[in-house]
């Protein structure tokens, strides 16, 4: 499905979203950071994701991708079918809002839109909010991971550092970038890691939507990242790089991959390199 078939951009307005409220085909998924956000206003129509659900939540690496059948149930609960164009959004300027677009990508159901900006661009557009509770209607959705090449796990990554036309994109904090900080066992980054910390790709002043492409663009390549390298994303668990998969995939950076594993892997095993 190309997206010139798809009902709505891969980066939608508040305006463009709100002329096609009420459309059967949407699916408008809200997975803010603070439950209470959805109760005290959302797009109307929206229905609510516990963002833990995108996550395993278990084992060794509790933030990696949950299995086929826990990705089944949860997108059957949500009433997803072949034919829904997802919308997803969040507080907090598009963290766990990528997270889940990149794993619809991941099971090969590419019909998606980011409402640019979450709640707070729709509210600083002035679209009505409501605070009524939507049920979805369950689906019987099978889930596979059809697209498996937009992860890459710790061994691969490990074997593809230092590749010609490849690189590391660190979410985190410059804090935790530089192992000044972090809960894991080791700190540090990845070697030859590149660092944009998510929140840097935000506009403040427009309601965190995603800053101007052009400026972003320049300083991804200031730091080595180019649009036609491979590019992997990672952060802490995957939720802050959900946004910067999503901001690489609307720069057009056609190879962005994202580590599920991240930092929360990485940096509590001893057999991983690691820089400071």
């Amino acid at each position: 499905m190309s997206s010139a078939e798809n009902l709505l951009p891969l980066i939608v307005e508040p305006e463009q979203l709100a002329a096609h409220l009420g459309d059967d085909r949407l699916l408008i998924i809200d997975v803010p950071l603070r439950a209470e956000s959805h109760l005290e206003g959302h797009v109307p129509g929206a229905v609510f994701l516990d963002f833990r659900r995108l996550m395993r939540g278990s084992g060794d690496v509790p933030n990696e991708v949950p299995g086929p059948e826990a990705l089944s149930q949860l997108f059957s609960s949500l009433g997803l079918t072949r034919d829904t164009h997802v919308v997803a959004y969040d507080d907090e300027g598009g963290g766990w809002a990528g997270r889940l677009l990149w794993t619809l990508e991941l099971i090969g159901h590419n019909r998606y839109s980011y409402l640019n900006g979450g709640i707070h661009a729709w509210r600083q557009a002035g679209q009505a909010v409501s605070r009524e509770v939507n049920e979805p209607t369950p689906s019987n959705y099978e889930a596979k991971i059809l697209r498996p090449e937009i992860a890459i796990d710790r061994l691969e990554l490990q074997e593809r550092l230092g590749s010609k036309d490849f690189a590391v994109w660190d979410a985190r904090s410059p804090e935790e970038y530089r192992g000044e900080k972090g809960n894991n066992r080791h700190l540090g980054r990845i070697p030859g890691a590149v660092n944009l910390e998510w929140t840097q790709a935000m506009d403040p002043e427009r309601g965190l939507r995603i800053r101007d492409y052009a400026e972003l663009i320049t300083e991804l390549e200031a730091l080595g990242l180019t649009p036609d390298m491979e590019v992997v994303t990672h952060c802490q668990s995957h939720h802050r790089s959900g946004f910067t998969w999503l901001v690489g995939k609307a720069l057009g950076f056609d190879n962005i991959r994202a580590y599920p594993g991240s930092w929360g892997e990485w940096g509590n095993r001893d057999d991983t390199p690691i820089e400071k």
